[in-house]
């Protein structure tokens, strides 16, 4: 099969590999249809690299079954599915608890095992989404930015008066601010550096500004950027006993001066750390809340999709979003 195996950091080969082996009658094989670039897959490749090397990234995908490590599970095989990638222990406290996205083990496709930049691969049965038949596998592949999105909000209270600041136009932050819309929020606004998302932003129906107010506060702002600035700025736009939902992963130190900090013990703040999404396998989860809303329309996707690439030219969409050469949103890769 082909694949984008990863040998060394910013060292990316388009080449043949072997078909992956199952590790044990509880995996199957998924044939890839498409896959999504995360904004993590760029230092990933060009920076920092994977937990091993060689490695073949991409956690967000989605395909069909095409084989199955026990024929107990062959009803499987030709369904269409999206893929939860990571892939707990079971066995530690918080998996007891069913809270595997906080595991203190767990495996990961795309960075500590083979992931979806190729033709096949190799996935726990546990892991599998169903997807309607006529859902396009270009939406299956968004599932994973949109369940870190939905978990964003799980322990955050809406209502027809609240008001929802989002700091950050990538794809997490505008689903996080579709979400809030969809779970009531009376006022969402997603705010921006510059004029050139405002087009994607508002053809999903959210309203989007340039630049952080300093009059205006909100009930709860949802940081989706990663950096100290804007944090800082979430802090000041946070109303008094507000909350402050940080979902950016931060490209590095992060540093709050004394008066900020001084802001959240005097608003008496509530902060929210949220990493990955909430996936129970079969049992309903955010990830089959996201996908009934995707399927009856509840949030917009298409205008989401801004570069859409031929496997062969992966590359392009990569460099893309490593040089910022034009806007974009969600860069997706289709295959077979």
């Amino acid at each position: 099969m082909k694949a984008y195996v990863l040998q060394h950091v910013n060292d990316l080969k388009y080449k043949d590999v072997p078909l992956p082996s199952l590790p044990s009658c509880e995996w199957c094989l998924v044939k890839v249809r498409a896959a999504g670039i995360c904004s993590s897959d760029i230092p990933r490749i060009f920076t920092k690299g994977t937990y091993h090397f060689p490695t073949i990234p991409g956690h967000e995908f989605s395909g069909e079954v095409y084989s199955v490590g026990d024929k107990n599970y062959s009803d499987l095989i030709g369904k269409h599915v999206g893929v939860f990638p990571l892939i707990p222990c079971r066995s530690c406290e918080q998996c007891k608890t069913h809270h595997y996205e906080m595991c203190s083990h767990y495996d990961y496709l795309g960075s500590r095992r083979d992931g979806g930049f190729a033709e096949y691969v190799a996935v726990p049965i546990w892991n599998l989404v169903p997807l309607p038949d006529d859902m396009p596998f270009v939406f299956g592949a968004m599932l994973e930015p949109l369940s870190v999105a939905l978990t964003a909000l799980r322990n955050i209270q809406l209502s027809g008066e609240s008001d929802v600041a989002v700091i950050g136009t990538g794809m997490i932050g505008i689903c996080a601010a579709q979400f809030a819309k969809m779970k009531g929020a009376h006022n969402v606004i997603v705010f921006g550096r510059s004029e050139l998302k405002r087009e994607i932003v508002e053809s999903c129906n959210i309203n989007y500004e340039t630049g952080i107010p300093t009059e205006r506060q909100f009930d709860v702002v949802l940081e989706a950027v990663g950096a100290s600035e804007a944090i800082c700025s979430a802090i000041r736009l946070t109303k008094p006993g507000g909350s402050v939902v940080l979902i950016g992963n931060p490209y590095g130190d992060i540093t709050l001066s004394q008066d900020l900090y001084w802001q959240i013990l005097r608003k008496q703040l509530i902060i929210h750390g949220t990493w990955n999404s909430q996936f129970e396998g079969n049992a309903p989860s955010i990830w089959s809340e996201v996908v009934d809303a995707v399927d009856k329309g509840r949030v917009s996707l298409k205008p989401l999709i801004t570069h859409t690439f031929d496997q062969n030219d992966l590359m392009e969409g990569l460099n893309l979003m490593k040089s910022h050469s034009e806007p974009y949103c969600k860069v997706m890769t289709l295959w077979g």
